[in-house]
């Protein structure tokens, strides 16, 4: 097992004490906002620091039982170091990848725009509606102004509504 630099730990420690007694001296409300932030973002990897540093202290205190003369010791110090050695190993790994350095574009925003699919359908259409569907309505389509002249009256009355509008919006662009 690679160990970890012991100066950046000591270093982090250090500052995340320092954040925290600016915090507690009553700092401005500018820098008790930036100070708030960046003790939010030490918090959790200083945690992991202490156990780390904790259970590294814990095992070699148990190494000391275990060359102690007294045999139950030795069997009880046996049995927490290989407890230890586990915990030891899933600290170093996440503080290891907690050490990581963080992305710039994890704390802005994002868009996320997803679009449906173009879905084409097949209709069957009435020679009266569609001009793609039969030629003995080509003369009835041949241009907007006349083709609502020689609609039906029930078509004429709205051009939103009516069937030629409705398969036109169907054809694809």
């Amino acid at each position: 097992m690679a160990s970890l630099p012991q100066d950046k730990l000591d270093a982090l420690e250090t500052r995340f004490q320092y954040i925290e007694a600016a915090l507690s001296g009553g700092a401005g409300p500018d820098e008790f906002v930036k100070f708030s932030k960046e003790h939010a973002e030490l918090a959790p990897i200083v945690e992991q620091i202490r156990a780390y540093s904790k259970a590294l202290k814990d095992r070699k205190e148990a190494e000391a039982l275990l060359k102690s003369g007294d045999k139950e010791m030795a069997e009880m110090a046996e049995a927490e170091i290989e407890e230890l050695d586990e915990k030891i190993e899933e600290l170093f790994q996440s503080v290891r990848v907690l050490l990581l350095p963080k992305d710039e574009a994890d704390e802005k925003s994002v868009i996320l725009e997803i679009r449906g699919a173009r879905v084409v359908t097949k209709r069957r259409c009435s020679p009266v509606i569609c001009s793609a569907c039969t030629s003995a309505t080509r003369p009835v389509m041949a241009g907007r102004s006349r083709s609502w002249k020689r609609a039906p009256a029930k078509w004429a009355a709205s051009a939103k509504s009516s069937p030629i509008s409705r398969v036109r919006a169907f054809t694809p662009a």
